[in-house]
């Protein structure tokens, strides 16, 4: 289960850890994109002490989830400064012990088809050179599933993903699926009922998957309150299980994941009251669900 963001303040955390260890999860992915961690493209030595301490002798394992920022389709006069935090990040997720460091997938502001395949390009290089660095640092880099938000245009499905993986064809560099992500980026694309067949071509390279639940809808409605959004199911809601309309059942039949895959909760704090009934429906979840072992050529 992820922690929530908290705007570089880490008094708490340590509570935190031991709440989320009392709920019995196996993992706790850090939000350490919040955390204030690095100032400038240098680590913030302090701050970062601080964190080995509170996450030291824990019996969770780790992954770490880096900035959102991170953008290998952006524009390619940013994109070494883009490698150089990425390469800071693994820096901080190995010395952490994490197996797993997840990046969203990247998002351009290209409407031209010709123009989104050069950004489609870029990545694919970068992500090549960002595996190599990874695989240095026994790590896994964890490329997310996105919807187009905040004016992006565009961003890969689940399918384009796995394709772009494949042709990268690096061992460390392998998927997270977000179910709600790839919810709202196919109903977007009008094709939400196609989620557990888009899923299914992502699965076999999904190391790791975000689970939460949603309605799949825009947030294209004007509302007062977050509570209004929820009583409307817009947008990223963070749900648990079940309380959404995600085809779980559907998903589970169609995909078949890799071995040792994780189930990462992503659980907005409001319904912190349900984790342990999100848990127990996500624990049911992984029962049902199809591995396969490994490619041997793995780090």
């Amino acid at each position: 289960m992820s922690t929530r963001t908290r705007d570089g303040d880490l008094a708490d955390l340590g509570a935190e850890l031991d709440c989320l260890e009392d709920l019995g999860v196996d993992l706790i992915e850090l939000s350490a994109f919040d955390y204030d961690l690095v100032i400038g493209g240098r680590v913030r030595d302090a701050q970062f002490k601080t964190l080995r301490g509170l996450c030291a002798g824990r019996q969770a394992a780790f992954s770490v989830h880096g900035p959102l920022s991170l953008n290998f389709m952006d524009v390619p006069d940013r994109l070494e400064r883009h490698c150089r935090l990425l390469e800071t990040w693994l820096d901080i997720a190995a010395e952490l012990g994490a197996g797993h460091y997840v990046v969203h997938a990247g998002m351009t502001l290209e409407t031209d088809p010709a123009c989104q395949e050069d950004a489609y390009a870029r990545q694919r290089e970068w992500l090549a050179r960002a595996g190599d660095l990874a695989r240095a640092r026994d790590l896994h880099i964890c490329v997310e599933t996105l919807f187009e938000h905040d004016d992006w245009k565009h961003t890969p499905t689940p399918a384009r993903l796995a394709e772009e993986l494949t042709a990268i064809g690096h061992p460390n560099v392998c998927a997270t699926i977000d179910f709600g992500h790839s919810y709202i980026k196919l109903d977007a694309d009008g094709r939400r009922d196609d989620l557990p067949a888009e899923a299914a071509q992502l699965a076999p390279q999904a190391r790791h998957l975000h689970i939460h639940d949603c309605f799949g809808r825009q947030d294209d409605m004007w509302v007062y309150t977050e509570s209004e959004r929820l009583a409307l199911g817009l947008g990223d809601l963070h749900l648990p299980v079940g309380w959404g309309d995600i085809p779980w059942q559907e998903i589970m039949a169609a995909c078949v994941f890799p071995e040792g895959v994780v189930f990462n909760i992503e659980l907005n704090p409001r319904f912190s009251a349900a984790a342990k009934e999100c848990i127990a429906a996500t624990r049911a979840l992984a029962a049902q669900a199809r591995t396969r072992a490994a490619d041997k050529t793995a780090a």
